[in-house]
């Protein structure tokens, strides 16, 4: 794929701010033609965080209160940055004890179970973990790249529903997440947050039901694991579900240092981006991001410049052109990926482009 110009592509509209396209989903520009995720950067220089620390507080010692003899909260951890850093703040500065939770999507790589098990050890957490058969992973991640033009499904899915099922199975009504799409994905801002419920996996990440994924020799046992608790059930448990990100404020850059200097937490290399710290434990998300480049014009190299203009460590050119040079790479992980869904690669590039919406269907 030729890009040429100053901007990677240049029939679209991008953020006078940042880096950030009309391609991405659900973005939106103001009038002075800046991006959603921009508007919430500058939101959370206005608001009171210490109020909003305190309303946390709250909810926890009310939680303590009830929680007798079970567990505090479920935590979803991955082993990633976020998630470690999710387990500090619970156990080391609330002192709260909660059920770690993890659905294994079976992509794990050395980093991500080095990482996700020094989590568990030096947090000294109860963890329940599930992990789909490895038939199901390859037939549904398939599938996927059809109905969602995403290869992971499955683990958007399953990350919310296995942790939602866990969280009603054991009566715990308290989920804590870590970072919301209010930070930096620009679909909303801090001052029109979206709340969570039992289908905000769905709408914001899997996009199709478990049911929906049925046929092409998935079957409906199959699909159980990734069923949702009924609104019924999350009712009878009391299930509120709140992140962290919304109530104190979420720095990836420190978070990450400070999970590596006081843990031992380790980056890894990604092929399609210039910071280690994404998605580390994953030896498929570099194709996931590779997907969006060639579906929407861009990819994690262009979320992570954009972060950084945003905090003032890039300059907007200097964004441009390290998401021109990482964007565009194909990864050798690709590979892999066809491997196990029996595509070819020009089927695989086929079934992104035919996705494409708006200008990105002038994509080369």
């Amino acid at each position: 794929m030729s890009i040429s110009g100053k901007l990677p592509f240049p029939d679209f509209q991008y953020c006078r701010r940042c880096c950030m396209p009309e391609t991405n989903e659900g973005n939106k520009f103001d009038e002075f033609g800046i991006c959603q995720a921009c508007i919430s950067t500058e939101q959370k220089i206005h608001i009171n965080w210490k109020e909003r620390e305190e309303k946390l507080r709250q909810i926890f010692e009310k939680r303590k209160q009830e929680s007798d003899d079970n567990y505090d909260c479920v935590v979803g951890i991955s082993g990633g940055k976020d998630s470690t850093f999710q387990l500090h703040v619970l156990t080391k500065i609330y002192g709260l004890n909660p059920l770690a939770v993890t659905f294994n999507h079976g992509w794990y790589n050395e980093t991500g179970y080095d990482n996700l098990w020094n989590s568990l050890e030096k947090f000294n957490v109860d963890h329940v973990m599930f992990t789909p058969r490895r038939t199901t992973i390859d037939k549904s991640s398939k599938k996927s790249l059809k109905m969602i033009g995403d290869i992971c499904w499955h683990c958007h899915a399953g990350i919310g529903a296995f942790t939602l099922q866990t969280a009603v199975r054991y009566k715990i009504p308290l989920i804590v997440w870590g970072e919301s799409i209010a930070h930096t994905s620009g679909r909303t801002t801090h001052f029109e947050p979206v709340e969570y419920d039992r289908n905000y996996f769905t709408t914001v990440s899997a996009k199709v039901t478990a049911n929906e994924m049925v046929g092409d020799g998935i079957t409906k046992k199959e699909m159980k694991p990734f069923i949702f608790s009924s609104q019924e059930e999350c009712d009878k448990v009391g299930i509120q579900g709140i992140f962290l990100s919304d109530y104190i404020f979420w720095d990836d850059e420190k978070q990450t240092e400070f999970v590596k200097k006081k843990y031992g937490w380790k980056e890894a290399e990604r092929e399609g981006a210039f910071k280690g710290y994404k998605s580390t434990g994953c030896k498929l998300s570099d194709v996931h991001d590779y997907s969006k480049f060639i579906k929407r014009g861009f990819g994690r190299s262009t979320d992570q410049a954009s972060q950084d203009v945003r905090a003032g460590l890039l300059t907007r050119d200097e964004g441009f052109a390290l998401a021109r040079e990482y964007d565009t790479r194909r990864p050798e992980s690709l590979d892999y990926y066809l491997k196990i869904s029996g595509y070819t690669e020009d089927e695989f590039y086929e079934i992104l482009k035919k996705q494409r919406k708006g200008k990105a269907k002038n994509l080369p």
